[in-house]
């Protein structure tokens, strides 16, 4: 017998609601065997981030290798990365092991708004990792950063995506959470079968929105690795998230932004 793996790349965030943690939770609570390479030790909680601790690059190599040297994996999903350097020593480790089933998100604000990655290094995330990613998953700011331009409302978003796709050649799940309308669609541009897909859900009064795009991230990966197609992938991971969201929203926890309800198939 053998687990379904996960290999998350992220940063560490103490609070528990984004980052590893989150795809720790989100991967396991998807049915895979998450594994990690830590490259930020963020101090943070859910008012805000106080400092980024970067892990020494050739220590994140170390981790990276381990992992797949010794356990392996099904899918890979890349989140914080900060640096340029940084960036290619990922794609340095992970290459000889192949780019297969790997979803980056393109983390780059905090929900909370503080900026997480180096100006220097957007271009090589743009130019050098994502063309090597099965799908990309940003958020309305973060492809707006990689277009170079404006999103002005829903209609904006399938072309958008198209462009995100055509650009550099990658599946694009583009999140509409950062719209005010009442109903969220979110729209997947598969590259694989020049498909658009539309997830809709309605917004739910909440603010425990800390680390969603983690966590749907890691669900996409974590059901790429169960061996779904790309659009099934994203649907239940869609699935997953948004009623992380609903079974999360009445909890308090901290004084700004809270989790979402990751283990809510297992426990209240």
């Amino acid at each position: 017998m053998e687990y379904k793996r996960v290999l998350t790349i992220a940063g560490s965030d103490p609070s528990g609601g984004a980052g590893i943690q989150a795809d720790l939770k989100t991967i396991s609570a998807c049915g895979c065997f998450a594994t990690t390479a830590i490259t930020a030790i963020v101090d943070e909680n859910t008012v805000g981030v106080y400092g980024v601790h970067p892990i020494p690059i050739e220590f994140v190599r170390g981790q990276i290798k381990s992992v797949l040297e010794d356990i392996g994996t099904n899918a890979i999903k890349i989140g914080m990365l900060h640096s340029s350097e940084l960036i290619r020593a990922v794609i340095d480790s992970v290459e000889p092991y192949g780019f297969c089933n790997v979803v980056l998100d393109p983390v780059m604000v905090a929900t909370s708004g503080d900026k997480l990655l180096q100006d220097e290094a957007i271009e090589t995330l743009r130019n050098e990792l994502i063309p090597r990613t099965r799908i990309i998953t940003p958020n309305i700011p973060e492809a707006e950063i990689l277009l170079g331009q404006k999103i002005k409302g829903q209609g904006d978003l399938t072309e958008c995506a198209r462009a995100l796709s055509q650009e550099r050649k990658v599946s694009v799940l583009l999140k509409a959470g950062h719209l005010t309308d009442s109903t969220l669609t979110d729209i997947l541009y598969n590259a694989e079968t020049d498909e658009v897909l539309e997830l809709t859900s309605e917004r739910v009064a909440t603010r425990n929105t800390h680390g969603t795009g983690c966590t749907f991230s890691s669900a996409v990966a974590a059901y790429l690795a169960h061996n779904l197609s790309l659009n099934e992938a994203v649907s239940r991971a869609k699935e997953y998230i948004n009623t992380a969201i609903v079974r999360g929203a009445k909890y308090e926890i901290g004084k700004g932004h809270g989790p979402v309800h990751h283990f809510h198939r297992f426990w209240d």
